[in-house]
């Protein structure tokens, strides 16, 4: 039998054509890699340094990212001879191909079907600006034509790198980029604890410590749009240690800027090395990438500390504050928002009355929230008007102008909501346009609050939401602020304009939305932007480089609060944290807190007010113009002081932490009990950081007449409040106290 089919094999070849032949005939090349110098090529900040090796067939390897070396030059000599690379771990950049079998940073397949790319450097420049030094690293395949520029931006006082990468098809022929992850990091330690996010709505932002084992583990969203409102495109990676640490140790903290769909990898080799990679999920998004077009990844953002999560922490906000955050050195105004005081069931004298109350009560803006649009399908709920954004007649006949003008003049900023991406089927936008709603064809158009997503892959789609903000804006001479909300994910996605080409599409609307928002800016740059997204839904540097703050979260319970802008706070300063107080019980959780509870926590960020205030009592009334006072004393330090996290939500019955100024001269100091705590008969005891040791702060305690701390109105030096001396006494849950210090 086995002669017959052998036979029959050669009889089939001898009548095939031999073109035929030919084509099914695999030959060997040896492709003649060009021999380049080893060298060293360093990226360094004032404190850290990355620091690769180019080998002598170039390939580009990883070998230290952490603390500065002196001369990065001593590395030739300590890192392994080329014989030893056999696994090739390490890579700077590895490439689905050749000898590597890990998980890629780049995967590309190409218009013949394969899908092998190996990268080899072609040359670095390095430039420099005012505080900033970038180092380009060019790579190329000589097989394919495929080029790589990884790009590495070094922060110097504040000790960050902002890794992007550019990926050009220098071939003859389209490919399809299947993984294009932004950079990858490579780090040697004998234990890993990563710290990540999790969360949902009202939720957003739980901590979670993991040990890494050598199981690789992911951190992803598929989500579409509020990509972050489950996972966070950030992490801190604690090395050496099973332990948080807040004040010690080696700590890598990492961030993403991106608003769509992401993917954080770390996979554990055999060696006990990790390897790192952050960019674009690539879920569905295969993207095609034509003859000499060049793809630009987003940025991953990462510092080194060896003072633990607080130094790492501080690195990135600093950095944030300074080169990120859209105007990130400015102070945003005090506000009271409508919602929570009055949904959707408003009149003009509902609003004006509130516009009173927040004049009186020391507030600086007033922002009028949902339900202020929609004529044909007037926005009484949440199942109609979006999309048609005229103002509505029956609730406002006076008009946007009017109350604008009326929060003028009793010396507030006036603020409006919008939800430009998206429209109600009930709408008109929704009847004349059904093609610019995202869909899959012949398929159930699926709603999430009773709402539609707008497809911002469309240009035309793209000019009819730069245009609700623009309109929006015209509406009155004198709107200040923008609450930008987004209210629900993708499901069942598709793009009518992409026709074939569906791969693009989670891709391109995240571009598609920083163009709308590139042009706000450009037309509008001092208007101050709430990046919302039914709360935590867009928390990250992709969209705060055009928004001024983000909605922490819908949840406006101070306890849930604690936790959150705990969390948040670990990546995100805290002049972006939109804190409220809101009323109790309050109306997502149910529970009720004291007050003074509600503003000392919100004080810890940017402070507003969610409530009617026409509903609180003369003693309410007098304590929230207290703390309202007193919150402007402090306020330029929580939006430009350094974050010193002095105990954490998570270890106990307290939560306290301070901002101190860049001169050490002054600080504030918040402290909760948020359990019982019967054992707190002398105080609990804080070791304050951040202080000058030499110098001498009076201690003054804020918005009470009985002070929590026998100290209170005193001076001590610095190195005494660093010592465990300060210790307040908070007796009950739900207790608080807020401390000033300045120097003598």
């Amino acid at each position: 039998m086995r002669k017959t089919l052998l036979l029959a094999a050669a009889l089939l070849v001898a009548i095939l054509p031999a073109e035929a032949r030919k084509a099914k005939k695999f030959t060997h090349n040896t492709v003649q890699i060009p021999q380049v110098s080893r060298q060293v090529i360093a990226v360094e900040t004032d404190n850290t340094a990355l620091v690769f090796l180019v080998r002598e067939n170039g390939q580009l390897m990883m070998l230290h990212y952490g603390a500065r070396v002196g001369d990065p030059a001593q590395y030739l000599a300590a890192a392994l001879s080329d014989a030893d690379y056999n696994t090739l771990a390490g890579m700077a950049y590895p490439a689905s191909g050749g000898r590597y079998i890990g998980e890629p940073a780049l995967h590309v397949k190409y218009a013949d079907g394969t899908h092998n790319t190996e990268l080899y450097y072609t040359g670095h420049q390095v430039t420099a600006r005012e505080g900033c030094t970038t180092t380009s690293i060019g790579l190329q395949d000589y097989v394919t034509g495929m080029e790589v520029k990884l790009v590495y931006d070094a922060y110097g006082k504040e000790n960050v790198i902002a890794a992007h990468t550019e990926i050009r098809n220098g071939g003859g022929q389209p490919v399809a980029l299947l993984n294009y992850a932004s950079a990858a990091l490579y780090i040697d330690a004998d234990e890993y604890l990563l710290t990540h996010f999790h969360g949902a709505w009202a939720a957003e932002m739980q901590l979670e410590h993991e040990v890494l084992g050598h199981d690789m583990k992911v951190i992803e969203s598929r989500r579409g749009v509020q990509a972050t409102q489950g996972n966070n495109p950030s992490f801190l990676l604690s090395l050496g240690t099973r332990e948080f640490r807040e004040n010690e140790g080696e700590v890598i903290a990492g961030a993403l800027a991106w608003s769509g769909n992401f993917r954080l990898s770390f996979d554990r080799d055999d060696a006990h090395r990790l390897s790192i990679l952050a960019g674009i999920s690539p879920f569905a998004s295969a993207y095609p990438l034509k003859a000499g077009d060049t793809f630009v990844t987003p940025e991953f953002i990462y510092t080194w500390s060896a003072e633990g999560a607080g130094g790492a922490s501080r690195n990135l906000h600093r950095w944030a504050r300074k080169y990120s955050i859209y105007d990130g050195g400015q102070v945003n105004p005090t506000l009271l928002n409508s919602w929570e005081g009055a949904y959707f069931n408003f009149t003009t004298e509902t609003l004006l009355r509130m516009m009173d109350d927040a004049a009186l009560m020391g507030l600086e803006m007033f922002v009028l929230d949902d339900g202020w649009f929609g004529n044909d399908y007037p926005r009484n709920g949440d199942n109609a008007g979006l999309g048609d954004w005229e103002p509505n007649r029956t609730k406002l006949p006076e008009g946007i102008d009017y109350l604008a003008q009326y929060a003028h003049g009793k010396g507030l900023k006036f603020g409006i909501w919008i939800e430009p991406e998206m429209a109600n089927p009930a709408s008109n936008l929704a009847h004349a346009h059904p093609d610019w709603v995202v869909q899959s064809p012949g398929r159930e158009i699926y709603q999430g609050r009773n709402q539609w997503v707008l497809d911002l892959s469309n240009p035309a789609v793209q000019d009819f939401v730069f245009g609700i903000f623009d309109r929006t804006m015209q509406l009155a001479p004198g709107i200040d602020y923008i609450k930008w909300d987004c209210n629900r994910v993708v499901q069942s996605f598709g793009s009518p304009y992409l026709e074939s080409e569906q791969d693009r599409f989670y891709v391109e609307y995240c571009q598609g939305l920083y163009n709308v928002m590139r042009r706000i800016r450009e037309k509008y740059p001092r208007v101050i932007v709430q990046c919302c997204s039914s709360g935590g839904g867009r928390v990250d540097y992709g969209a705060l480089r055009y928004c001024n703050e983000i909605w922490t979260s819908d949840n406006t319970d101070a306890l849930s609060r604690i936790y959150i802008q705990y969390a948040t706070n670990l990546i995100y300063p805290a002049c972006v944290m939109a804190s409220h107080v809101s009323a109790v019980p309050n109306h997502q959780t149910g529970n009720v807190t004291p007050l003074k509870f509600r503003f000392d926590v919100a004080c810890a960020g940017r402070l507003g007010m969610e409530l009617q205030p026409r509903n609180l009592s003369t003693q309410e009334r007098a304590l929230a113009e207290r703390c309202i006072g007193s919150y402007y004393k402090y306020r330029d330090l929580v939006f430009s002081g350094d974050v010193y996290r002095l105990a954490s939500p998570y270890d106990g019955s307290y939560y306290a932490l301070m901002y101190v100024s860049q001169d050490k001269r002054r600080a504030v100091v918040f402290t909760y009990c948020i359990h019982f705590e019967p054992r707190n008969v002398g105080g609990k005891s804080f070791k304050l950081s951040g202080l000058d040791p030499s110098r001498t702060y009076r201690v003054q305690e804020l918005n009470v007449d009985r002070s929590a701390w026998w100290g209170n109105g005193q001076a001590f030096s610095g190195s005494f409040l660093a010592s465990g001396a300060f210790n307040p006494v908070l007796p009950q849950q739900y207790s608080s106290a807020i401390f000033y210090l300045e120097a003598d």
